[in-house]
């Protein structure tokens, strides 16, 4: 099926790349399955106050731990949920900070069967505009390029840190064409699909969609955590982050932890709150890597 796909894509690419390039969204922005939510998780989502917003005409999650000002916001990742920050969330309530979150389209208890960074932004948006500036926002993967396009267009927030983030949109599309095996006809064709439809009339589109160009409205300090081994996004995307940002962003390289794991490991969890939480400026010599949990730690 993979193989007939990646071929009828290919070959409409070609011949009437409008269609393509709408297929190849309708598949682009379709979450690998929706995560569950796992027993560890349970107890700090059920102590979250719940609510609720609609947004392009699908109802979206959201949830509130603590009723301070100045909240932490935490972004979930592709084919994720903002249950797989239950151990961060738990440590920064231990910290007295208020902290909120969201499942987007299609993820967690959000309704939808599709996710758009649109989407994301649009939600991100709307909780900024609720709670005014962040103390900080911690993002991962898919999550952390939503959040850098969305301090470029004026959201604030005093601290950032980025867990295996994603640096650039393209990055994504070409995993996507790698995945299935499709040409750059299709990459394109989808490129062109995005254009029309999710940014109509953008000209800074792409720009806005590239962490890897240093956004001079971006002014708070950046923690970017990345693991060697993470078999879904390269480390080199948060490295281009670093290297944009250069003393203003900080990098931790860890090993053995993936690109899931790492949410719940407790070294981690533990560097993030304590940069989240700090006052001062981020230090500038690079720490050693984290090691990889002990055996029987969960899995993602």
């Amino acid at each position: 099926m993979a193989s007939l796909l990646s071929t009828t894509l290919n070959v409409t690419a070609r011949l009437a790349p409008g269609p393509a390039g709408r297929r190849a969204f309708a598949l682009f922005v379709r979450p690998l399955g929706r995560a569950r939510l796992r027993p560890e998780e349970a107890d700090p989502m059920a102590r979250a106050v719940r609510g609720r917003m609609v947004v392009y005409g699908t109802a979206v999650t959201t949830y509130r731990w603590g009723d301070g000002p100045r909240p932490v916001l935490v972004v979930h990742g592709w084919s994720s949920r903002a249950s797989r920050f239950a151990g961060l969330i738990e440590a920064l309530r231990a910290q007295g900070r208020t902290v909120i979150s969201f499942d987007a389209p299609g993820h967690g208890e959000s309704e939808g069967r599709a996710s758009t960074i649109r989407d994301y932004r649009a939600i991100i948006g709307r909780l900024h505009a609720e709670h005014g500036d962040f103390s900080a926002v911690v993002a991962h993967s898919f999550g952390v390029l939503a959040t850098f396009s969305m301090l470029h267009d004026g959201m604030r927030a005093d601290r950032v840190v980025g867990i295996g983030g994603v640096a650039d949109f393209d990055y994504l599309v070409a995993r996507f064409r790698a995945g299935l095996n499709l040409g750059e006809g299709v990459g394109r064709a989808l490129r062109a699909h995005v254009e029309r439809r999710l940014f109509p009339g953008d000209p800074d589109v792409w720009r806005r969609l590239d962490a890897r160009r240093r956004f001079a409205d971006v002014r708070a300090p950046i923690l970017l955590v990345h693991d060697t081994d993470d078999d879904v996004i390269d480390p080199a995307q948060s490295r281009a982050i670093a290297a944009a940002y250069g003393p203003q962003a900080h990098l931790i390289e860890t090993t053995g932890l993936g690109h899931r794991r790492i949410l719940a490991n407790p070294d981690v969890i533990r560097a993030a709150v304590e940069f989240a939480v700090s006052e001062a400026a981020p230090p500038a010599p690079a720490p050693a890597p984290v090691p990889a949990p002990a055996a029987g730690a969960h899995r993602a």
